[in-house]
């Protein structure tokens, strides 16, 4: 039977910060310019913290037509940040990931909740946001590999198939790493988190299982469509095609 979730007191939060501020000193000590660590620091408790709100007040709310303008937020910023590595044709290539994200994510997404949990409402906020978060954001990992990979290769005077294939593979490659890691070398955040809230390791598994899958094709078909749909952009960037 599951146990309520611990209630972590501040105080005793406070606690996670000594291997931080560890972490913070030597970095210190050894020059490494410890600020960027400190302000990512800082700024993930600046964010967690407005999350945590926002996210009560979305809950509260329990309406579709928030939920469905949150993920086509999620949608935005993740294709705009996953064009970080290709900023100089970040303009361009926009539109192509954001369609990639939104097809290869928004399809996975809709399989998940609506045929693996089957959600009631269909739009169930409690499930639907920290599944979308999982979603996009794998998904937008992989459309940035794959863009830097492919303005590399074709940089570098690689046709078009080549350099797709060689784009795609660094896009999977930490997905593929973490398919054969789980398990023995991670316990993933979900099933961790399921296991520490009291859920049988055995239902834990399961839904990570579904997690893992969720992201695997997410990622997969979205780097997939935004090579497909990308190619006249980087094909008119090749050397070759430069004169």
């Amino acid at each position: 039977m599951s146990e309520p979730v611990q209630t972590i007191p501040l105080a005793n939060l406070a606690i996670a910060f000594v291997p931080v501020a560890a972490t913070l000193i030597v970095l210190f000590r050894w020059s490494v310019e410890p600020r960027q660590a400190l302000y990512s620091v800082l700024r993930m408790l600046l964010q967690l913290a407005l999350i945590g709100y926002f996210l009560k007040a979305i809950f509260d709310a329990d309406h579709s037509a928030i939920i469905l303008v949150l993920l086509l937020m999620m949608v935005f910023f993740s294709s705009w940040i996953a064009l970080g590595t290709v900023k100089n044709q970040r303009s361009k290539l926009f539109l192509q990931a954001f369609a990639a994200i939104a097809l290869g994510g928004g399809i996975t997404l809709a399989l998940i909740t609506q045929g693996v949990l089957q959600l009631s409402p269909w739009f169930e906020p409690e499930k639907m946001i920290p599944l979308a978060g999982m979603v996009f954001a794998n998904a937008m990992n992989a459309v940035s590999l794959a863009a830097e990979r492919m303005q590399t290769e074709t940089g570098r005077g690689l046709d078009y198939h080549p350099a797709r294939k060689q784009a795609m593979q660094a896009a999977m490659i930490p997905l593929v790493n973490s398919l054969f890691a789980v398990g023995l070398v991670s316990l993933p955040g979900m099933m961790t988190g399921q296991i520490l809230s009291g859920v049988s390791p055995l239902i834990a598994a399961r839904y990570q299982i579904m997690v893992m899958c969720m992201v695997f094709g997410a990622s997969g078909i979205s780097a997939a469509c935004f090579l497909v749909w990308s190619r006249g952009i980087f094909s008119t960037h090749t050397p070759s095609n430069s004169q």
